[in-house]
């Protein structure tokens, strides 16, 4: 773990360097690249080239695709605890969904005409959900859940295979729950290039949605324009920001919670308290000893964790805008003041009683929220991401009328004529 206190000579380059772009690595760059290209011209046989080269699996064009008799195998297979767990998760998903749907209005402008919006859901998404040292079963019900919300009719979900083809059965019981309507047994960029491009077997999507490694990330971001897409959710990160009210054996476990995701994850702790901050230390030795996957925590306590002990705790909360992290967990005396300092977590959790794994499997926000610093750009994934909009306008002869002089101003200044002339000549007899 790197700690550092405002007092050393390399604080402030250090933080500094959490002012963060999410720019991709120029090898993760022309990787991806040459995946889409491979996917673009090859279809399902690149599929099934590239589940070999990274995944190890043997995929045919046939077996690209759950089948309905592996879907039932799943759902036999999970315990009545999952699936308990599965419905509570889907029930606060739902409800939080449906409050954050857009609804359709109406209204009369200045000149009378009648304009509003119309929002319908897209016909066809794709929800990534990534695979490998984990089932991540929650988050196939944050992407898939939010669609099923929506009313989406379609929704394809692409998450990567083991090496015998097979998928966790929970995770594929999770995502028939949560309304997937296809089911891909591939992962990584070439799985977002066949949901944005399409292949003989798989039909392209009209938005793609979900989290991924730095891989899929890129690809998602290369492939904007052939598709819309979410945001830009990469490898798990949080921010603590504590005062010395802050629990250190909370904050351990939270710390200690994210970086169980291992790989390029992220863990922060900053606070203003020097004795908070060594019982913290203490804490995570500590904790760590009794946790299962302690081999893969350890690799990113060293290569991915700090520890601050800031100057101020408003200096806390200015690096803490920087860094816009994907979690952020605050913990102050001082809410009221603190929380509306606040402006590019893509999650915030008050106070030492809000475990971030809360949220990340059954509050009912999406855990799908962005990392490496897009939180100044994106928000988290909400449930009006999966409807269309399209604006209406009704005129009548009155509230043309009332508009004409405008119109023509405008057309004589832009030299459109034929613009004011298709609006005067409705009044004419």
């Amino acid at each position: 773990m790197k700690i550092l206190s405002h007092l050393d000579s390399g604080y402030a380059p250090f933080v500094r360097r959490l002012n963060r772009r999410a720019i991709p690595e120029a090898g993760v760059r022309d990787l991806v690249t040459d995946i889409i290209a491979q996917v673009a011209a090859k279809g399902d046989d690149a599929l099934i080239t590239l589940t070999q080269r990274f995944d190890g699996a043997a995929l045919t064009r046939k077996s690209i695709f759950v089948t309905p008799e592996e879907l039932e195998a799943a759902s036999r297979a999970v315990t009545p605890a999952t699936r308990r767990a599965v419905s509570r998760s889907l029930k606060n998903i739902h409800a939080f969904a449906k409050r954050s749907l857009r609804k359709d209005w109406s209204a009369r402008n200045a000149e009378g005409a009648t304009v509003g919006e119309r929002f319908t859901p897209f016909d066809r998404v794709g929800v990534y959900v990534p695979g490998g040292k984990a089932p991540l079963v929650s988050t196939a019900l944050m992407t898939a859940g939010f669609a099923q919300a929506a009313g989406v009719p379609e929704i394809i979900a692409a998450t990567p295979c083991g090496p015998d083809g097979s998928v966790n059965p929970a995770l594929l019981h999770a995502l028939k729950a949560a309304g997937a309507t296809e089911i891909i047994k591939v992962g990584g960029a070439q799985a977002i290039a066949a949901l944005a491009l399409g292949t003989k077997s798989i039909r392209p999507v009209d938005r793609i949605f979900g989290p991924g490694n730095r891989f899929v990330v890129e690809a998602k971001r290369q492939l904007v324009g052939a598709v819309s897409i979410d945001l830009l959710p990469g490898p798990s990160e949080i921010l603590i920001l504590a005062d010395k009210t802050g629990n250190p054996e909370f904050i351990a476990a939270d710390m200690l919670a994210q970086a169980e995701h291992g790989g390029d994850s992220v863990v922060g702790f900053a606070t203003d308290s020097k004795a908070l901050l060594g019982k913290v230390v203490k804490a995570i030795d500590r904790q760590l000893a009794t946790l299962s996957r302690g081999r893969i925590i350890r690799d990113v306590l060293k290569t991915g964790t700090f520890l601050l002990h800031v100057k101020s705790f408003e200096e806390g909360v200015a690096i803490s805008n920087a860094f816009c992290p994907e979690h952020l967990s605050l913990i102050t005396s001082a809410e009221k003041k603190w929380l509306p300092r606040i402006r590019t977590a893509g999650a915030i959790y008050l106070g030492n009683d809000s475990p971030v794994a809360v949220g990340d499997f059954l509050a009912g926000p999406s855990h799908t929220l962005p990392t490496g610093g897009a939180g100044r750009s994106f928000s988290g994934l909400r449930a009006d991401q999966f409807q269309r909009r399209t604006s209406i306008v009704r005129l009548d002869k009155k509230s043309i009328r009332a508009s004409l002089p405008v119109v023509e101003e405008f057309a004589r200044i832009e030299g459109l004529d034929a613009h004011g002339r298709s609006t005067a000549i409705r009044l004419e007899k």
